[in-house]
């Protein structure tokens, strides 16, 4: 496992290998670009894999972990078991929105060591927001050049819960923890992994995910959200009342514990 003062260390170069993989898509997005659909009907652009390049070879340059990224999957199980620390990698969060052009997508970069996300960085190219945390150090928010430092919204403080989903389409699940929190609640809609930033900066005060997602579209975003203040935790259609009125009772959301990378659902709190 890397000590704070290495991890320290490591957190403006990742950025920079963000930034320079947000610069690779970028030059990608402003022309046509070749889409291909994956086993899993999932669409994988050129950009994807433009970004995955620059990232694996940022990564290799600065250490030897081993990295785990969306685009090289298939590493077996009975090899990433032997991993206590590890890179998370997704290069390209929401591809959907990169192809709709409505700019909500991201490069995401996470350290994992022992299951928890200990370094994140959430590059968001089209809006030059890089959103960057060490777990027990802080996060910060750099928008145009322009850095501030983050920190999660007052739940004791607010006369209406702002609550990240769809104001298209509400579950009944999502309705289900609504009706929980007994307060007055607004949806905050946000495509990629800039939803968990939401509560991260203070945006939002809850994260109710109750679909699939898988652990490198959550792990970088979920390292700055915990270096910001926030609690991510796993949430069940059984423990929605409990996760909503006590979000840190419920089991921290971790990371590589078995062969699947589908992550539980999950609720992101402040």
């Amino acid at each position: 496992m890397p000590s704070i003062n290495e991890i320290n260390a490591l957190q403006p170069q990742v950025d920079k290998i963000a930034i320079a993989a947000g610069n690779a898509i970028l030059s990608i997005y402003e022309r046509d670009f070749e889409i291909v659909t994956k086993t899993d009907d999932s669409p994988l652009t050129e950009a994807d894999l433009a970004a995955h390049n620059v990232i694996i070879a940022g990564l290799e340059a600065i250490s030897d972990l081993p990295i785990l990224s969306e685009e090289s999957a298939d590493i077996p199980w009975s090899t990433r078991q032997t991993w206590d620390s590890y890179w998370l990698v997704d290069p390209l969060d929401g591809t959907k929105e990169f192809i709709k052009k409505n700019g909500e997508f991201t490069v995401n970069i996470a350290l994992i060591s022992d299951g928890v996300p200990v370094l994140g960085v959430v590059y968001a190219p089209v809006l030059d927001t890089l959103y960057s945390g060490v777990v027990g150090h802080g996060a910060t928010k750099t928008v145009k050049g322009e850095a501030t430092a983050m920190s999660t919204a007052s739940r004791s403080d607010a006369q209406t819960y702002q609550v990240v989903g769809s104001r298209s389409h509400q579950s009944p699940e999502i309705q289900q923890f609504i009706a929980a929190l007994n307060k007055t609640a607004e949806l905050v809609s946000m495509g990629s992994s800039l939803k968990l930033c939401l509560v991260a900066e203070g945006a939002a005060h809850f994260y109710p995910r109750l679909g699939p997602t898988s652990e490198w579209d959550t792990g970088a975003a979920h390292a700055v959200a915990l270096a910001a203040g926030a609690t991510v935790t796993e949430l069940s259609l059984e423990t929605i009342a409990a996760s909503a009125t006590n979000p840190t009772s419920q089991t921290p959301l971790r990371y590589n514990q078995s062969e699947s990378v589908l992550n539980p659902f999950f609720l992101v709190s402040c």
